[in-house]
């Protein structure tokens, strides 16, 4: 057996598209002969794998390189690598005011990791940028990156749920975003690469798979598919079916104007597809929605949103909002809390906006005192609770199915587990605090539950 290079530890920041990249990262490493271990203080390398959405990402991952530059210190690694979307955007900022870092890893740059933890380049591949020292500040573009099923990846989730990526990058020119800067014009993965990873993943024992991208709407518009998600759904639900395990396939971070009938009746007709709906709106107000180069109003959006519930009974719909963008006045976002009322939404997320260097917003005028933001964002947040605790109270004395996920977060006292309805670290769950005569909660076991009781975000039952 070869002998092993050494333990690295990683730290993934950030959204779920990031975490694929860490898996993918340290299946890379794992491969090229390092061990991955959970354990930071005996890693003879550490990583750090970076969000630079918005400005309180950015200072988590600052935090927490500083807080493992202290490690390195103090501990037995040798070398902290920085990785991801803040390298894209700050790469020399970096270098230059943070020397503990050895070595960068952008977001185009993964399968480079294993150079980055040794300290030899000689490793990276010629489309690669180097990620030597003097090599920081070349402007030569990367190439684009996108893995696909036989690249290796490590995965970090629980064995019954997995996220798939199917495609990465995006061309909305959203003012406010800067995601396609550091992440690269739209490209879908290849048709039957993710059936293929659906495949393997159902093997390994997943019940659930989650697909994310930047905007999954766009899949195949690259490969000059029509209507590609709702293609690429169909196969993945005739995936399922012949799969002994996999039960849920479930998509996120739909673009409102892509949303076509097809996919919906797709949707629809497939049971191994989550009658579930992630569509971030950003805003309700025309002039806003103007502002932040993405078009349509409220009324629009309520029109889409009875299709969408017409089409797909019983759907749960997932949104979120930005607050405080440049020239949203307290008519505006009046406007907003009507609507989210009007909407009636399962699970909705507010963030407060905030200028970044890069995004074209920050050169409107406007702006919103940080101090209106953040009250903003309460107001919705608390609109919305009242919303979702009616939605939760309508839920109690049904028989759903649930997947069981281990013992509460909250108490070991409970288990806890996720409806269709409930996607992953975002949603609510279900906590279960009764179990009929003869049945035994197993982590990753698909199960019924009554639900007995409701919170403003989670439910209460029974499994049965």
């Amino acid at each position: 057996m070869e002998e092993s290079k050494g333990k690295v530890g990683f730290v993934s920041l950030g959204c779920p598209k990031n975490l694929v990249d860490s898996e993918v990262m340290m299946g890379v490493l794992q491969r090229q002969g390092w061990e991955i271990t959970a354990d930071a203080a005996d890693a003879d390398v550490l990583v750090v794998n970076t969000c630079s959405f918005i400005q309180p990402a950015q200072q988590e991952s600052v935090d927490t390189i500083l807080e493992l530059a202290e490690l390195k210190k103090t501990g037995k690694a040798q070398r902290l690598v920085v990785a991801g979307c803040m390298v894209e955007r700050f790469r020399g900022d970096i270098l230059r005011e943070m020397p503990e870092v050895d070595a960068l890893v952008g977001t185009n740059e993964i399968e480079g990791i294993g150079a980055a933890c040794g300290g030899a380049p000689t490793n990276v591949s010629a489309n690669l940028l180097p990620i030597l020292p003097q090599d920081f500040f070349d402007p030569r573009p990367t190439a684009p990156y996108l893995y696909d099923e036989l690249t290796p990846r490590l995965r970090t989730t629980p064995r019954h749920s997995a996220y798939i990526k199917i495609a990465e990058g995006c061309d909305h020119p959203c003012t406010f975003c800067v995601i396609p800067q550091y992440r690269g014009q739209f490209r879908s993965r290849r048709f039957e690469s993710v059936a293929a990873e659906a495949q393997r993943l159902g093997t390994e024992g997943a019940h659930e798979l989650v697909l994310i991208g930047q905007d999954t709407t766009c899949y195949g518009d690259d490969l000059g598919l029509k209507d590609g998600l709702a293609a690429l759904l169909t196969r993945l639900a005739a995936v399922a079916r012949e799969s002994e395990h996999l039960r849920w396939i479930r998509s996120l971070y739909f673009y409102p104007n892509r949303v076509t009938p097809k996919l919906l009746d797709t949707i629809a007709a497939h049971p191994q597809l989550c009658n579930y709906v992630d569509m971030p709106l950003q805003h309700a107000s025309a002039s806003v929605l103007k502002r932040m180069k993405r078009g349509a109003n409220g009324d629009i959006f309520l029109k889409l949103l009875e299709r969408i519930r017409a089409t797909i009974p019983g759907v749960a719909l997932r949104t979120s909002f930005i607050v405080g963008f440049p020239g949203e006045t307290e008519a505006d976002f009046d406007e907003l809390c009507a609507f989210v009322e009007a909407a009636q939404f399962d699970w909705m997320g507010v963030f407060g906006y905030s200028d970044e260097d890069t995004n074209a917003a920050v050169h409107l005028d406007g702006k919103v005192p940080a101090k209106v933001i953040e009250q903003r964002r309460r107001r919705l947040m608390s609109l919305q609770k009242r919303i979702s605790r009616r939605r939760r109270r309508a839920q109690v004395g049904q028989e759903m199915e649930i997947l069981v996920e281990g013992l509460s977060e909250e108490t070991d006292l409970l288990w806890q587990g996720r409806l269709e309805s409930q996607a992953p670290e975002i949603d609510g769950k279900v906590l279960i605090n009764d179990v009929a005569e003869g049945l035994t909660p197993e982590v990753g076991m698909l199960a019924r539950v009554e639900i007995t009781a409701a919170q403003d975000y989670d439910l209460i039952g029974r499994l049965v």
